[in-house]
């Protein structure tokens, strides 16, 4: 069987066996992948600026994570680490909870999802309060489980057709969002007076004594890589110490070096109480888990976390890895380099192209916004799509994101090699030239 053939049955077999509500982005069948590198069963080659949808910082099989794999396969599988706990399990919280921000004692617990890491935080921070509110943020994404679902912000395609979703959770209009200001404000001089509109949330929509926690991610992901300004965390935490509110991190997407921090919230000097992690945290393994203040995470008693697959051994050895290579490898003074890269390369698109109203971001986590008009900033769907696939079809994986469907993220592994990443962003420029003539910009 050819390759060509071999491509076509696979996608027979997907079109028949796996339901339509489970979409790809692309029409590629993966057959190996490395670094930055992935083919298809074809044989052609891509680079790779989506990185599993942030998972993959350390890179496609990065031999340091398939080692420790291998080594755990020969030991034991799985022994479920609420009947007998296992050496990975515990060093791997030993090394997350003196990795996370805070001059505190900290604990982690540990779980396979991003949903299941949010809707375990929230879990801890009703049992430490005592209430029941959840404070999301509009524009987030935190999964698609139930509870993690209702904090979600998009209705399509994340919420529609699903409810009823869970109760008291509330949504906080997200004016930290300065392209689209919906204050009317210009930052600095506005002082992020978008974090001071939380007080009046408190008056009409909820009361402050009924919330246990705000979730928020520090760089919103699907929502288009947004990055509010340093003093909304600021303010938001000076909030939530007034009113006893457990304030948390969504660090799933922004954490492990993709902003060049290995976590994003210490671009802003705020240390959250929880903190939500998951995607690149395994190296490609399903690893994800809470960390935070000891006394807030002992608050829950004997049996109320957990899982039975939670932290598995596999997993949790791929975790270590990774944290070994971020110290090892000088893996954070990479991913500034590249950040910046990215960065003047966005910001050079920007002038040039009349298609493309923002560039923005932190570190390597960069995003371009596509408008029809600079002054109206109408959202631009059309152009993200179309440039998506200009990529997609000479060789480079790219997605879309933001509220509107209208913005290019970049995830690309951050062992990416140069060449790899002038060549990558010389054919997303290709396609928005070739994406501006068509529509006539």
């Amino acid at each position: 069987m050819n390759t060509t053939d071999k491509a076509q049955e696979l996608q027979a077999l997907r079109d028949r066996y796996v339901p339509k509500g489970h979409p790809n982005a692309t029409p590629f069948f993966v057959e190996s992948a490395k670094g930055a590198l992935l083919r298809d069963v074809t044989g052609r080659e891509f680079i790779d600026f989506v990185g599993g949808i942030g998972v993959l910082n350390v890179g496609h099989c990065h031999p340091k994570v398939v080692a420790a794999i291998k080594d755990q396969a020969g030991r034991y599988l799985h022994t479920c680490s609420m009947v007998t706990m296992y050496e990975p399990y515990v060093m791997l919280a030993k090394r997350l909870s003196d990795a996370a921000p805070g001059d505190f004692e900290k604990k982690a617990m540990f779980v396979n999802s991003g949903s299941e890491a949010v809707e375990n935080a929230v879990k801890i921070a009703r049992c430490h309060t005592g209430r029941s509110g959840v404070v999301a943020m509009k524009n987030a994404f935190h999964g698609r489980s139930l509870l993690a679902m209702s904090m979600t912000s998009k209705v399509k395609p994340y919420k529609f057709g699903f409810g009823p979703m869970a109760p008291e959770v509330y949504q906080y209009p997200y004016y930290a969002y300065c392209y689209r200001c919906p204050l009317g404000l210009t930052y600095p001089k506005c002082g992020a007076a978008c974090a001071d509109k939380l007080r009046e949330f408190f008056i009409g929509t909820a009361a402050a004594e009924n919330i246990a926690c705000i979730v928020a991610e520090p760089v919103q992901g699907e929502g288009g890589f947004v990055v509010p300004p340093k003093e909304f965390f600021e303010k938001i935490r000076a909030i939530c110490d007034e009113t006893g509110i457990v304030f948390v991190a969504d660090e799933i997407q922004s954490g492990f070096g993709r902003t060049s921090k290995l976590f994003a919230m210490e671009h802003f000097g705020v240390t959250a109480d929880l903190m939500c992690v998951a995607k690149s945290m395994g190296g490609g393994l399903p690893l994800a888990g809470v960390v935070g203040k000891a006394d807030i995470m002992d608050s829950v008693p004997p049996g109320g976390i957990g899982g039975t697959y939670g932290g598995n051994p596999l997993a949790c050895r791929a975790g270590l890895a990774v944290m070994d290579i971020f110290e090892q490898d000088n893996l954070l003074a990479k991913a500034e380099r590249l950040g910046n890269a990215v960065k003047r390369r966005f910001a050079a698109f920007k002038k040039q192209y009349e298609l493309i109203g923002d560039e923005r971001g932190l570190g390597a986590m960069r995003a371009l916004e596509f408008v029809s008009d600079r002054t109206t900033k109408a959202p631009c769907p059309e152009a993200a799509k179309g440039v998506a696939k200009f990529c997609q079809d000479n060789g480079v994986l790219v997605l879309s994101c933001g509220n509107f469907g209208n913005c290019i993220r970049v995830l690309m592994p951050l062992v990416i090699t140069r060449d790899q990443l002038e060549r990558g962003l010389d054919i997303m420029e290709e396609g928005i030239r070739e994406v501006s003539k068509t529509l006539g910009k």
